[in-house]
């Protein structure tokens, strides 16, 4: 981007195969460190960030925010150096970090800490001198095959506090995506066959939650059921439903800290979320032929559940202006249709980005012309209000306060 954002989320679905082998075994990180190399190189290959935007230290309110003003920063603010040392920060090895997985911890649910901030990186058997860089790592955390990492610019990684992370699985029997052990040997043959069939598709999330100076935001990556049948539709809302309320952030209640998903007041909600199209096969392949994506929106799932009530309420969507994200060849701009007729799958818009929360603006909502998979990623550009407080003015504003008391007090005498 010729103009860097100042904070990067990124969301994965199926970052690795979901096998048996996968959903059972030792979770497989390597595609992880490889994913995190390329990320890191990318970023830090953007031109010099620079400070586009100012604060003041009492910003207005957010029911009064106008997306046309942009706050501003005091000189300085954001450009003090940095003296923390060389490398990333991860919220496991710094002190304000709480992973949560729901239900039971486990193993298999670690986040990706950087083992030394002054060592060498190896990847691909290549090794990697650590430099200063522009951008840097606050958290990533994988489950099965879903992946989310976020990176900030350097300058902003000290005004992000009250890291947490919390994952939670809605597979089969609520299970799967929170990794748990089963033994096989104790289990009749006939619930290892549908254990194993359920295990093709994990939905489930990780959500992670943070204070962007003094506004706490959640970011929610989610991978919900997939499926053309009756019923999936009702799958997925439930997937939904289920996400909000078993995300838990802190177990022990504590003042100013959020919960649970919609305790933050600004949230990003992505991820291959499967809604699908209600059009037949040729009717699907007709209007995308036409680039009639109006009339093909006009059948898209989420667009009525949204519109009903039924999922998401008051969530917001921006407009979707591009072509169905699935289903593709590999390797291919073409969508898949070599299937016998009972396996076709129409395409449909799966991934998707809402956001919920005043004081946010979108002014980019686009996908990438990746052909890694069956998929097309999808990006947002949001920019958004924080709440930024001054101490030095704060303290100030105190002082002045004191010595009003003071003379107050003086004169009743």
């Amino acid at each position: 981007m010729e103009e860097p954002a100042d904070i990067y989320v990124l969301g994965f679905q199926e970052i690795v195969p979901l096998n048996a082998g996968n959903i059972f075994g030792a979770e497989d990180d390597h595609p992880v460190a490889v994913w995190e190399h390329i990320i890191r190189e990318t970023l830090n290959k953007l031109c010099p960030y620079k400070p586009k935007h100012k604060c003041v230290s009492d910003p207005p309110s957010p029911s009064k925010f106008n997306p046309s003003d942009y706050l501003v920063m005091e000189d300085g603010f954001l450009s003090e150096a940095d003296n923390e040392s060389e490398g990333e920060l991860h919220p496991l090895i710094g002190q304000d970090i709480n992973p949560v997985t729901n239900d039971r911890q486990h193993e298999n649910s670690n986040g990706f800490p950087e083992d030394n901030l002054d060592h060498d990186v190896s990847t691909d058997n290549r090794v990697v001198k650590r430099k200063n860089s522009n951008f840097v790592r606050i958290i990533s955390k994988q489950m099965v095959g879903i992946y989310l990492s976020v990176w900030v610019q350097r300058g902003l990684r000290r005004h992000i506090h009250n890291l947490r992370v919390s994952t939670v699985g809605v597979g089969a029997m609520g299970y799967i995506g929170n990794k748990l052990s089963f033994h096989f040997i104790d289990l009749p043959c006939h619930l290892i066959s549908v254990l194993i069939r359920f295990s093709m598709n994990t939905p489930g999330s990780i959500s992670v939650s943070m204070s962007i100076y003094q506004t706490p935001f959640c970011f929610v990556c989610c991978h919900l059921t997939s499926g053309e049948k009756d019923g999936n539709l009702t799958k997925r809302n439930a997937d939904v439903e289920e996400i909000l309320r078993r995300t838990i952030f802190n177990p022990v209640h504590r003042v100013s800290m959020p919960k649970g998903i919609h305790d933050h007041e600004k949230i990003i909600w992505f991820g291959d979320l499967n809604y699908r199209i209600n059009l037949s096969y040729e009717r699907t392949h007709e209007l995308i032929s036409r680039q009639e994506w109006d009339l093909l929106f006009d059948n898209d799932q989420l667009k009525w559940e949204l519109m009903k009530g039924r999922t998401f309420d008051g969530w917001i969507e921006g407009v979707i202006s591009f072509p169905p994200t699935y289903k593709y060849e590999f390797n291919s701009d073409k969508y898949a249709g070599d299937e016998p007729i009972s396996a076709r799958r129409r395409p449909a818009w799966c991934d998707r980005i809402l956001s919920y929360g005043k004081g946010i603006r979108l002014d980019s909502y686009r996908r990438a012309e990746l052909n890694l998979s069956d998929h097309r990623p999808v990006c947002a550009v949001y920019m958004t209000e924080v709440e930024v407080l001054c101490h030095r003015k704060f303290q100030k504003a105190l002082t002045f306060t004191n010595l009003e008391v003071d003379d107050h007090l003086f004169l009743e005498r």
